[in-house]
């Protein structure tokens, strides 16, 4: 590869941090956690270089606190942690999702449950990263698998965020957080920033729940002349609180049509070998690489064997994944957690495919020969 001046070597964290400078993130709060704290390190390191603003809170619960805060002020605001911290920002995360702000956090995951292992892979948070707050909300959740994609899926995190008012949630693991490979960054040119909409009514006409054709309100900053209220109690077009049922029904099927409507390009995966598949691995985060390995010694071994990588986990890619039940005999789902993602291809599975799990949850990272050995046995 030639030298170029795009070209660095960096950690999973590390592409994390460039991604979201690059996406335009001017705001980050946050708490040391192992292993997502490289993120917070550099973040206080770059973000004053481009006018941004990075705060060390007390805590997660006020970190994402301070985030909501920022976003409502018209900042691009993320923040960073592992499981322990994550499980602190639930409440303040279903107020963001009600109150449709956008915002990143990324889960760094790792062993659990309560401080578990701080120092090992695991990805024990995918259902949670769902549906960890309460009530019926909708919500987006990405994982990355390598340290070039920590770069270019949290700008697509960002993008997801402010077209559609709505927190994302990045999930990382202790293993990508951790490598470090030499990445060709793109040209800030060349990459794709999406900004939220600003209303282009005067003050007096503007109603900040109003949505536009997809759902999607615009939204004016505070502090430029638009009047808001922002509760997270369910509201009208206005932003107070209503008892009206018509009202309430409305709210809760806006913010969730905006997502459907959003489908073919917030549900993202990446195929590979797939076309003649006869058994399919379906994979994500850092499982990802050592199931293409495998993936390809099945191949070598005259298995016609595949790999789906799920970008997005949640809204769950279920129009990619079902046709490859139709068309396979087997999958298998090999996840660092007791099955949180397979449960999901269960239940999209109406045909006559089996779905086999390979699970991990001792702190250890899944091999390909893992992986290979139950391929061969499919």
């Amino acid at each position: 590869m030639p030298e170029t001046n795009n070209r660095r070597l960096l950690q999973g964290n590390e592409a994390i941090v460039h991604g979201a400078l690059a996406a335009g993130c001017r705001f980050f709060a946050g708490y040391p956690i192992t292993p997502a704290s490289e993120i917070a390190e550099q973040l206080s390191v770059l973000l004053p270089g481009v006018d941004g603003t990075f705060i060390q809170m007390e805590d997660e619960i006020a970190s994402i606190g301070a985030v909501i805060g920022a976003s409502l002020a018209g900042s691009k605001a993320m923040t960073a942690t592992s499981g322990p911290g994550f499980s602190l920002m639930q409440e303040n995360l279903g107020f963001a999702c009600v109150a449709e702000v956008p915002c990143v956090i990324v889960n760094v995951m790792r062993g659990g449950p309560s401080t578990g292992l701080p120092t090992c892979p695991a990805q024990g948070d995918v259902q949670m990263a769902r549906w960890g707050t309460h009530g019926d909300h909708p919500i987006i959740v990405l994982a990355v698998s390598s340290v070039s994609d920590s770069f270019s899926i949290t700008v697509k995190a960002f993008n997801l965020s402010e077209k559609y008012r709505v927190p994302v949630i990045l999930l990382s693991d202790e293993v990508v957080a951790h490598t470090r490979e030499c990445v060709e960054l793109p040209d800030q040119s060349d990459i794709k920033v999406v900004d939220r909409i600003r209303p282009s009514m005067p003050p007096d006409w503007y109603k900040p729940y109003e949505g536009d054709t997809r759902g999607v309100p615009p939204m004016a900053p505070f502090g430029e002349g638009y009047r808001h209220h922002v509760t997270g109690l369910i509201h009208d077009e206005l932003g107070f609180p209503t008892q009206n049922s018509r009202e309430i029904e409305a709210f809760h099927e806006r913010i969730t049509q905006k997502i459907c409507r959003g489908f073919p390009e917030i549900q993202m995966t990446k195929g590979f070998m797939l076309d003649d598949a006869e058994v399919v691995v379906i994979a994500y985060g850092s499982v990802t690489r050592p199931a293409m390995r495998a993936v390809q010694e099945a191949r070598e071994n005259g298995v016609k064997a595949g790999l789906l990588q799920l970008i997005t986990l949640f809204p769950f890619p279920r129009r990619t994944v079902s046709p490859l039940l139709q068309q396979c005999r087997a999958v298998l789902v090999p996840e660092m957690n007791l099955g949180q993602i397979s449960r999901e291809v269960q239940r999209v599975n109406q045909y006559d495919c089996r779905i086999v799990k390979h699970n991990r949850v001792d702190g250890q990272f899944i091999t390909p020969m893992e992986i290979f050995k139950k391929l061969v046995k499919l």
